[in-house]
């Protein structure tokens, strides 16, 4: 079980890798001036690359970190509560491709200030995740 769990730990720090970085290209491609279309390209491509990339890790992650739920059979008020988190994850995940899929369209309405912001939701809910696991407070 601690190969599981090392691999778990492991994706999960990759998968966090992109759902940082995933943002931060959205907070450019919000930035390029209409006459940039190499630019915009250019970040696209990044984009599209880093999402597949970080779909396979995030999956593998949520299912190592269930095979170390049923595995060790972890029960508490900490377990569901880090368990909602990861889902509010994964929803964030899948909305960062729809988001990928709206630049690709050329149908983006929002400004690089509210990317800014969004780009800060997964960092709060890492912090959650972190202390729940660590302290198992309930």
């Amino acid at each position: 079980m601690l190969i599981v769990k090392a691999l778990h730990i492991s994706l999960v720090v990759a998968w966090f890798a992109g759902l940082f970085y995933l943002p931060r290209i959205f907070v450019n491609l919000a930035m390029v001036p209409a006459d940039s279309p190499a630019e915009h390209d250019r970040l696209l491509l990044m984009a599209g690359k880093l999402f597949k990339f970080m779909t396979p890790l995030g999956i593998l992650a949520v299912l190592l970190g269930l095979w170390l739920w049923f595995g060790f059979g972890f029960a508490g008020g900490w377990l569901h509560a880090k368990t909602f988190l990861v889902a509010l994850l994964v929803a964030y995940h899948v909305h960062c491709g729809i988001v990928l899929k709206r630049f690709q369209r050329g149908a983006n309405a929002r400004s690089h200030v509210w990317f800014r912001f969004y780009n800060e939701m997964p960092v709060l809910v890492l912090f959650a995740v972190v202390f729940l696991a660590v302290l198992k407070p309930f």
